[in-house]
């Protein structure tokens, strides 16, 4: 098997270029490693946000605003254009007055979601211990 080629159930594709390619640094993971490349993508907080928040129904920029608290204009218009280019959604411009602009996960935008899923379940289920052990930790900086 070549060197930088992993293989998993499913999925037997090179995870970085092998030495002497093209984007090998010497590093397990390069800057350019695509697989690296995408998890930057899902590991953005906004992103997995408005995926699941689009997941229920398409919706227009304003209400995506109103939906995800603490997101800011620019920064939700430059994480959504990022999942169009990524595939992951689709932009649906409507020549109206005003022009009226609809944001729908895309059928590779859903198996995200779907892949994603557990990891959401996990943070719901677990969130009340991870506040106790948050709350532990503070607890023992305060007294130090």
């Amino acid at each position: 098997m070549q060197e930088g080629t992993e293989t998993s159930s499913g999925h037997p594709k090179e995870t970085w270029p092998a030495p002497g390619e093209p984007g090998w640094s010497g590093d397990v993971y390069a800057r350019n490693c695509p697989t690296r490349l995408l998890l930057d993508r899902i590991a953005d907080k906004w992103t997995v946000l408005l995926l699941t928040t689009l997941q229920a129904r398409p919706m227009r920029f304003n209400a995506l605003k109103r939906r995800v608290e603490g997101v800011s204009q620019k920064m939700l218009s430059q994480t959504l254009r990022q999942m169009e280019r990524d595939g992951l959604v689709t932009r649906t411009v409507e020549a109206a007055v005003p022009v009226s602009v609809t944001y729908a996960v895309t059928p590779l935008g859903a198996t995200l979601v779907e892949a994603l899923q557990p990891m959401i379940d996990w943070a719901e289920a677990r969130m009340p211990a991870v506040a106790t052990a948050q709350a532990a930790f503070d607890r023992r900086q305060s007294a130090v």
